[in-house]
């Protein structure tokens, strides 16, 4: 089981353009999820917090993004992951992407830089002391970077069900296309009370984490913040849920439907 899946998940939303400035979150926007195994096992945390920086003379988004077991399971598969993304404020558009991971044994420490004017991707792999450089599609997101190009261009008015979005993204070394789709609006149970979401679709590759490729489902809160509320997924062996359980600075109030 990887905790890769607690970074990645929370990346796969909704529709895009360019913006002049993020409208669904800012400096200081910070979340924490708690992770369960097979809907009864904890399973560990991760977090997601944002800053505005300065990186090279440019305003940029610094977001980090963390995850880790806890419990029994970190005896069993001890995981230790840190994503960051620095992404142009205006745009939207990242300039550097560092992976480094420890999931189990199986180790990755990557920095990408993003030439965007140019369609390049430079990979330095510091484990392995390797240099790379790739073509990119236009306008390319991190795997990072794409939840919050997309969560800020989301527009619920024109969402119907069924309807699917497509973005590209490069993630370690490959041009990646993402493809998802609109399921509905539910409302769902949280530990902040009863709030109405959007439910997705990611469509993943089937392999040797995923069960199908339709093994993940999403809920995100129907308002501004459009925050990431709930993710489930199913597994080669058993299941994984993720649940938004603490926030701060968001930049629109959080719309509750009944309070616990």
């Amino acid at each position: 089981m990887k905790k890769t899946l607690l970074i990645a998940i929370a990346i796969f939303f909704f529709q895009w353009s360019l913006a002049q400035n993020a409208e669904s979150y800012g400096d200081g926007e910070w979340f924490k999820f708690k992770m369960s195994y097979s809907g009864w096992l904890k399973a560990g945390n991760a977090t997601l917090s944002v800053k505005e920086i300065k990186l090279d003379n440019k305003d940029v988004y610094h977001v980090t993004g963390k995850g880790w077991t806890t419990g029994m399971i970190k005896w069993f598969f001890k995981v230790k992951d840190r994503y960051e993304s620095y992404f142009d404020k205006h745009t939207l558009l990242p300039y550097k992407f560092i992976r480094d991971i420890d999931e189990g044994g199986h180790t990755k420490n990557l920095e990408i830089i993003f030439d965007q004017a140019n369609k390049k991707a430079y990979v330095h792999d510091k484990k392995n002391k390797t240099e790379k450089v790739f073509d990119t599609s236009p306008n390319i997101q991190d795997m990072v970077s794409t939840y919050y190009y997309l969560r800020d261009k989301l527009d619920i008015n024109n969402l119907k069900i069924g309807s699917e979005v497509r973005v590209d993204m490069f993630f370690d070394e490959e041009n990646y296309g993402f493809k998802l789709k609109y399921l509905g609006e539910e409302t769902i149970n949280t530990d902040f009370g009863t709030i109405e979401t959007l439910k997705f679709r990611p469509y993943v590759m089937a392999g040797r984490v995923f069960k199908e490729e339709e093994s993940l489902t999403l809920w995100v809160s129907k308002d501004k913040n459009k925050l990431p509320l709930r993710i489930k997924a199913d597994l080669r062996v058993g299941s994984l849920r993720a649940d938004l359980e603490a926030f701060k600075g968001l930049k629109h109030p959080f719309k509750i439907v009944v309070n616990n």
